[in-house]
């Protein structure tokens, strides 16, 4: 109605790009926007907004995007600066490097992931304590004396 203020979707608002079911290329590819891969793709994938990795597609080779969402197959590394979800079916054999990481149950990731965690310096890992510290207990010592209550 007039007067009315509409939302756009993502979708309606942002760029998108589809590379359908059937489709393969080999290269390196730069988008603006978000982009839907079902296809095949091996090469680089680039773009600021989202990837969003179909089912049927196999990709391999570099994702780098805003963020990534994976159901399908993907063999290489990702960067993403927002998130990487990992959704049933989706199998990942590669590197994140990602603040956020999500894996759904069901869903596969097999490599080595960074969330940009800083080292902890000795200093730091001091101020929890010692073994030495009374405040601290070694659980190893209490295995085996834990006492549960019988039904």
């Amino acid at each position: 109605m007039w007067g009315e203020t509409k939302k756009q979707s993502v979708a309606e608002s942002d760029k998108f790009t589809f590379l359908g079911k059937g489709t393969s290329f080999k290269g390196i590819v730069t988008f603006d926007g978000t982009v839907r891969i079902d296809g095949r793709v091996e090469g680089e994938v680039h773009t600021g907004g989202a990837v969003i990795v179909g089912e049927s597609a196999v990709i391999k080779g570099v994702i780098a995007a805003g963020s990534v969402e994976i159901s399908g197959r993907v063999k290489g590394s990702i960067t993403a600066q927002q998130k990487v979800e990992i959704q049933k079916p989706g199998i990942l054999i590669g590197d994140i490097q990602s603040p956020v990481i999500m894996i759904e149950e069901g869903a596969h990731f097999h490599g080595m992931s960074n969330m940009g965690a800083e080292k902890w310096s000795e200093d730091e890992a001091s101020e929890f304590g010692s073994p030495q510290d009374p405040g601290v207990r070694d659980l190893v010592a209490h295995r085996g004396k834990v006492k549960t209550q019988e039904p």
